[in-house]
């Protein structure tokens, strides 16, 4: 299994931006991570975790449309992090961040809070 770690959020106006980053570890995480898609989820309150970008193996990301060509996600797979680049960011945008894998199991770190508020 993987264990993630969040970090970069923080308080941003609304049409600014972030950056977050995610580094993984864990004894069968080098393998895990170079052969599955990875992604960035969101918890707002009360509303339901949701996957707002993905990216495969192959580097190929999709988006939600909520978040399509404001959000872009990289990986890098020497490291083994993510990143999630967040553009004009607006106010429905404020959540808790994770990053995780795609299939299951899905093993959730702490997230970091991104706040986007004038």
């Amino acid at each position: 299994q993987v264990q993630f770690v969040e970090s970069g959020g923080g308080l941003v106006q609304p049409g600014g931006s972030l950056k977050l980053s995610c580094i993984t570890s864990g004894p069968t995480s080098e393998s895990i991570f170079r052969n599955n898609d990875m992604g960035w989820y969101r918890l707002a309150p009360g509303k339901q975790r949701e996957l707002v970008a993905r990216i495969t193996s192959g580097h190929v990301a999709t988006y939600s449309d909520s978040v399509k060509d404001r959000f872009t996600i990289f990986r890098n797979d020497l490291s083994k992090s993510i990143r999630l680049h967040i553009n004009n960011a607006q106010t429905d945008d404020t959540a808790v961040y994770y990053c995780n894998q795609i299939i299951a199991p899905l093993n959730w770190g702490q997230g970091t809070q991104v706040t986007v508020s004038s």
